[in-house]
Parts: C-alpha cells; structure tokens; sequence
C-alpha cells in the first residue's frame, strides 16, 4: 500500500536539492512500514535543515516518520498517515567529546558500532550493545526503547544520556540538558524522547556519558537447570551477593533451542576494544556443548584484573552448585560471543525465525518473575501457542509467541492470549507493550494495551511537542482514557 499524495518533490527539492529527495518507488520501499510505503523519503544534512522540513509539514499538513538504520520500523502501531520518511543517517558527526570529561555528543544518526570504534581509541564505550549492532544509529535506538544487557551494570539509556537538541512539531530547534555530566539546567525533556518512537520530535543531536570500556579478557558464565526456579534462585543468590556482572539474563528451553540452531543475519563485529572482528567479515560462532537445548539457563559476563575473574568462577560455580545446577560453564574469548552476542541479538534472530512472531516486552520487578513465567506458560499453553523469553535481571522479559498460521482462528486465540497477558502484569503493577506482531494481527489488539492510566498526560505531551500531529500519527494508538468497568 503507498499513501496518495500531491506532487512533494519540487517543494522539498527546493528545501534540501534535488539529490536529498527520493521518490523512486525502489528506494522509497524499503521505507515502509506496516505496509505502508511513503511517496517521498527525505536525507536532510543539518538540524537547520530538518526544521524547514517540519515547518513545510505542518504547513502542508502533511506527516513524517523520522528513521535511521530502519531496524525498529516495525514497533507500534501501522501509521494512521505517512507521507515523508525523514532518513536522519545524513546526520552522523561527533559533534563534541571530551575524553577526560568522559562527555560525547554525536548525530543522531550515528552509528553506534562506528561511534564505540572511536570511543575504544580512548578506552572508552557506550554501552548500547543493542539488536542489529552493526547497523543501529544512536538516534533510533534511543526513540525505540530497546535496552541492553548491559543494563544491569551500567543501566539503561536514561542513566547517561545527559542531553539532546531535537525539533519540534512546529519546527523549532530546542535544546535540554547540556554536555557536562552535572547539569542542572531546566527539566530533562529530552528523556521523554526515549522510546517515543519519533513522536514527539525529530531528534538531531545527543549527548552521553561515556564509559571506561570493560578490559581484555572478559569471561562468561552458563548454568543449566531443569526447571526455571533453579534459575531464578540462583539470579537471586548473584543479586544479593558481591558480585557485579556486567550482564544477567535468564533463557527459556524455548529460546535456548534457537539459540543452539540459528545465527543472527546481522553481521557480526567488535563490540570490545582487542576483539579482532571487522564489519561484515564474521558471524557468531556457534553454540557449543556447554549450551544445552530444552534446558532454563542463566547467563552472565563478567570482567576485570585475573585475580577478580577467578574470583567470579569460583563464587558462581559454588552459588550455582547451591542453587541445583545440572551443569556449569566458564567461557573465554573464543566461546563467549557465541552465547553473549546471541543475548544481545535475540530480537533479530526471533524476527528471522518466523516471518509472524509476537515479541512482547514486560517490565515489572523482579521478584513477581517467578509467578509471572508460570502464568505466562499457562496463558501460552491455553492458546496452544509455542512461546519462549528471555528475562533479564532488572526486571525486563521479553516474551515470544509464535503463532503456526496467520489465519483468523490463530488470530483470535493470538488477541486473546495478549489481553491475558496485559491482564497478568497490569495485577503485578508491571507494564506491557507488544513490540513486533505481524501487521495483519495488530488490528486484533493494541500493540500499548487495553487502558494506562498515565494516558491523559501522555496527550498532553504530545500536543506541546507536536501541536498539528505531524510526527508518526497513529505509532500510539488512541486507547480508552478510562479504565475498563469491572464485570
């Protein structure tokens, strides 16, 4: 489907020139989103550039979705309008940094593996190890919410991103925050950007607090156990320990089967200075029999000085015995991408793996995780839907089911299964959203749930931001503003 429009190309060649506007049906496709192709696709160069831009959209009336590597187009909701694809990769400079102040700003549409290759000249990192590495700008990964296992030691993009400049819906170029780690200038509007999907504003410019970057020689760790309470216990036992993993992450059978089977499309590169990987040379290297299919695992990665590694192998071999592990492995260099890059790129690889998987991402604590995996099973196994998650130890699950069919039968018990599942976390004061779904079962359900009660101020954001609606209408949908009448 490619939305009716008037003729767009010679007023926007006027704005950027004539080789900035795409109109070709070949490279507007890949572009589209939900089944919905744009009929321009704008590269502007400059925030300057961008705003004249937006100033034309909301003149015309016309809607943009902003974009980068195009990696996460598929989250929400299909778009109510569509009319420009505003391709931001043209904007990929470090601005700023400063590395004894550990202070960075770049473009937003940066790349983060490009990005990190400079930072590893000065020992340093962010620590967005995200889905689609190699190909993920800064920009996009901010607007689509995606976290990292890194999570549980450096936190989430919240946690470092220390300013942004972006334009708004009426076409201003606004600042908030700054470049320097303390600073307390006016409110943090630009963490509102963060999952936001690009509509609030389009976002130009971002700046971070960088990391000193993990030494050589970082180690991995798998326990297998037969049952998802072993796993657990154990997280716990690593939680309420002095260990600091860098990542820790419990796998379900379901997902330790792909794991053990497939290898992420995603071209496989250096994620840590030393590491001797080059863009687009390698893959993954496979799993090996320290891994086991159908089994629960629980997966971390630490690093450090070697009297701090072998005091990890020690510690979580011995909390590991204590917890009922069937077996336990130390991975080095050589074995632990294997595991850990699959950790990090286990969206892509569920995406690949069937062209009409639900991925699900839950939030909730941590300490709700053990009923919580036990409904989920049971709400899976009602709907007769294969299912698998991944359960990080911050309190992130992403969930998967996998319909066999795309047929209405299979869409039913699919909308069903979902408003059990936004049922189960909404009674634990968790959170849900339904990150990917075939575009022909979104109707089925809301990918934002049945009602949130933060709702009207979530409006009211948009309206300040974006007054005429002209950023990716329709992304989040329109959802009752009340909560549902008890029956």
């Amino acid at each position: 489907m490619t939305t009716s429009s008037t003729n767009l190309a010679p007023a926007l060649e006027a704005l950027l020139g004539a080789s900035r506007i795409f109109s070709d049906p070949a490279a507007r496709a890949v572009y589209t989103v939900d089944g919905i192709t744009p009929p321009i696709v704008a590269k502007p160069a400059t925030a300057e550039e961008v705003a004249e831009i937006v100033r034309f959209a909301a003149l015309e009336r016309l809607s943009l979705i902003p974009c980068g590597a195009r990696t996460k187009l598929r989250i929400g909701m299909p778009p109510s309008r569509y009319d420009v694809a505003l391709d931001m990769t043209a904007l990929n400079q470090i601005v700023h940094y400063d590395p004894g102040d550990l202070t960075l700003a770049a473009g937003a549409g940066m790349p983060i593996a490009k990005l990190n290759a400079t930072l590893f000249e000065h020992h340093q990192f962010l620590p967005l190890l995200v889905p689609w590495y190699s190909r993920s700008t800064i920009g996009g990964t901010l607007a689509s919410g995606i976290d990292s296992p890194l999570c549980q030691f450096y936190g989430t993009p919240r946690d470092f991103l220390i300013g942004a400049e972006f334009v708004t819906g009426s076409g201003a170029i606004t600042k908030s925050g700054g470049r320097v780690v303390k600073n307390v200038t006016g409110y943090d509007l630009h963490k509102l950007l963060i999952g936001s999907l690009g509509t609030l504003a389009v976002i130009t410019c971002l700046n971070f607090r960088t990391f000193p970057a993990p030494l050589a020689g970082s180690r991995g760790f798998v326990a297998s156990f037969s049952n998802a309470e072993g796993a657990i216990a154990l997280r716990r036992a690593i939680a309420q320990s002095p260990l600091t993993p860098l990542t820790l992450d419990i796998v379900s059978p379901g997902l330790a089967q792909i794991f053990a089977t497939q290898t992420p499309a995603t071209p496989e590169i250096a994620v840590f200075p030393g590491e001797n990987r080059d863009v687009g040379s390698s893959s993954l290297p496979p799993i090996g029999d320290w891994f086991h299919p159908g089994e629960w695992h629980l997966c971390a990665a630490f690093a450090g000085i070697p009297e701090v590694l072998d005091r990890y192998k020690r510690d979580l071999s011995r909390l590991a015995g204590e917890s009922g592990a069937i077996s336990t492995a130390i991975l080095d260099d050589t074995t632990r991408p294997a595991v850990w890059g699959r950790l990090r790129e286990t969206l892509s690889i569920l995406l690949e793996s069937s062209p009409i998987i639900s991925i699900f991402k839950l939030s909730v604590l941590p300490s709700h995780h053990a009923t919580l995996f036990s409904n989920l099973e049971e709400i899976a196994n009602r709907a007769s839907l294969a299912h698998l998650f991944l359960a990080r130890a911050g309190g992130t699950i992403y969930f998967a089911l996998l319909p066999p069919t795309a047929n209405d039968e299979t869409a039913g018990r699919f909308a069903e299964a979902s408003t059990q599942i936004f049922e189960s976390l909404s009674a634990v004061g968790g959170d849900t959203a339904l990150l990917f779904a075939p575009t022909s079962l979104k109707p089925r359900v809301n990918t934002w749930g049945s009602w949130r009660s933060d709702l009207a101020l979530m409006r009211r954001l948009k309206s300040a931001f974006d007054p005429a609606n002209v950023f990716a209408p329709g992304r989040f949908a329109q959802i009752p503003i009340s909560p549902p009448t008890p029956s």
